[in-house]
C-alpha cells in the first residue's frame, strides 16, 4: 500500500490556482516557470531571443546592490512544513543564497499591497545557501495559516522550481450554506492510501482541475492476481455524502471495468485498528472515457471515503459532494481563526463589524478553544462588553450560518 505518516500539498500549485503575480526581473527565464506541476527540464543549444532557453526563472546580471524576488499567491492558503527550492539545471548561474517570506492577507491585494507595511511579512527561511542543480529543501516550523510567500534570490540567477508544502486550511466562512466536494485539495481533502501507483499516482484523483490526458489521473499495474485496486480519501470536512462523480476521461482502452465506495467516521491512528467502512455506493459498472455521476445518499456524516477499483487499471478524477456536518464546519472555524496571523485574524474581526480594541483583546486571547462561544455565552451579558452587540456576526464567522 503506497502511503506516508504525513501527507502533504504544494499549497503553490498551478493546478490549485496559485500564481507567481510579480517578480523583479525576468530576463532570462519566466517567472510563471516557477509553479509549473511538471519536473523542470532541459536542452542544451537552445537558444532565443533572451539566450538559452532555460525551464526556470531567471534573472539578469545584478551591476548593482539588491537582489531579486518573486511574488507568489498560494493556490491554497494553509500551514507551511517545507519549501523546495529546485535549481535544477542552473550549474553556473544559480542564486548564491535565497530566503522565503510569508504573510497572510485578506482578498486579492495587488503586488503594491503586497509591498505595503500592512502586508506584516515574516520570515519562514532565513536567507541560506543554495547549491546549484539541486533540491534544496527548507524545513518550516511556522504553525500560521499564509496566503502568499516571497522568494528572494541573492544576488541574481535562476530557480528552476518552487514548491510550498504543507497542510491546506480553508477559510471556512459561507461553506456551510453550499453543497461542495467534501474531498477536493482545494478545502483541504487528502488521498492518504492507494494499493498501487505504479503508472502514475492517486494523489491526482481530487484535484480541482480537469485532466488533459490520461497521464493526469491514476493508473494501477495490471493485475493477475484476482484482487482489485482502491484508494482512500480523508475528506477535508465530515459531511454528508450526496454524489459521487467518478470521471475515466482519457482512460479509453485501461478504465476500471467498476467501482464501489464505502465511508467511515474517521481514519483512526494506526494503532488503534483498522476503520470501519460502511458502503455507500455497491459495486457499479464504469464506462471507458466518461463521467459518471452517481447519487447517494448517507445517513451520517463520513470523514473518509474508501474507492475500491475493480480489478485494475485507471481514474482521472474523484468527487465527493456533500454539505458540511455543522460539527465539523465549528472545528473547522476555530481551526482557521487560530491559525491566522495577527493581522489578518483583526482584520476579519474589524470587517465583522467588531470594534479594533475589542478586536485586538480577541485576537490576543487566541487559540481559541472549541467550546469557546459557548462559555462566553453562558456568562452573564454585562461582563461581555464590547463583544455583546456582535456576537452573532462572530458566531457566524467562527461555527457557521445560524451559529
Amino acid at each position: 500500500m503506497t502511503g506516508t505518516t504525513e501527507h502533504l500539498t504544494d499549497l503553490a500549485s498551478r493546478w490549485l490556482g496559485g500564481s507567481v503575480v510579480a517578480a523583479s526581473d525576468e530576463s532570462f527565464g519566466d517567472k510563471e516557470n516557477l509553479l509549473n506541476p511538471a519536473d523542470p527540464a532541459f536542452e542544451p543549444g537552445r537558444y532565443g531571443n533572451r539566450g538559452e532557453i532555460v525551464d526556470g526563472w531567471e534573472t539578469r546580471r545584478r551591476r548593482a546592490h539588491g537582489h531579486d524576488w518573486a511574488l507568489i499567491r498560494l493556490g491554497a492558503p494553509g500551514i507551511v512544513s517545507s519549501v523546495i527550492v529546485d535549481t535544477s539545471f542552473f550549474t553556473g548561474n544559480f542564486p548564491e543564497q535565497c530566503a522565503v517570506e510569508a504573510c497572510g492577507i485578506e482578498g486579492y491585494p495587488s503586488p503594491e499591497e503586497l509591498d505595503a507595511p500592512t502586508a506584516d511579512w515574516t520570515a519562514i527561511v532565513p536567507r541560506s545557501g543554495l547549491r546549484g542543480d539541486t533540491r534544496n529543501v527548507f524545513e518550516v516550523s511556522d504553525p500560521r495559516r499564509f496566503t502568499h510567500v516571497r522568494l528572494s534570490a541573492f544576488p541574481d540567477g535562476g530557480v528552476a522550481r518552487l514548491r510550498v508544502l504543507g497542510h491546506a486550511v480553508p477559510d471556512p466562512r459561507g461553506l456551510e450554506q453550499l453543497t461542495i466536494d467534501l474531498a477536493s485539495q482545494e478545502h483541504g481533502g487528502l488521498v492518504v492510501a492507494s494499493s498501487d501507483d505504479f503508472y502514475t499516482a492517486a494523489q491526482t484523483l481530487n484535484r480541482p482541475d480537469r485532466a488533459r490526458t490520461m497521464g493526469e489521473g491514476w493508473e494501477t499495474r495490471r493485475r493477475r492476481d484476482g484482487g482489485h485496486d482502491f484508494v482512500i480519501f480523508q475528506l477535508a470536512f465530515a459531511g454528508r455524502v450526496r454524489r459521487l462523480i467518478v470521471d475515466t476521461a482519457h482512460f479509453k482502452y485501461n478504465a476500471s471495468a467498476a467501482i464501489a465506495a464505502y465511508g467511515c467516521d474517521a481514519i483512526p491512528p494506526p494503532a488503534t485498528g483498522s476503520p470501519r467502512w460502511n458502503e455507500i455506493l455497491g459495486r457499479t459498472r464504469l464506462q471507458p472515457d466518461t463521467g459518471h455521476v452517481f447519487d447517494v445518499d448517507c445517513e451520517r456524516p463520513m470523514g473518509a471515503v474508501r474507492l475500491d477499483a475493480f480489478p485494475d487499471g485507471g481514474l482521472s478524477r474523484v468527487r465527493v459532494i456533500g454539505t458540511i456536518d455543522p460539527g465539523a464546519r465549528r472545528g473547522a472555524g476555530y481551526r482557521w481563526f487560530n491559525s491566522l496571523p495577527a493581522s489578518q485574524a483583526l482584520d476579519c474581526l474589524t470587517s465583522a463589524g467588531v470594534p479594533r480594541e475589542a478586536a485586538s483583546d480577541l485576537v490576543g486571547q487566541r487559540p481559541l478553544a472549541g467550546t469557546w462561544l459557548a462559555d462566553l455565552r453562558a456568562r452573564p451579558t454585562r461582563g461581555l462588553g464590547e463583544l455583546a452587540p456582535h456576537l452573532s456576526a462572530i458566531a457566524v464567522m467562527l461555527e457557521g450560518e445560524g451559529a
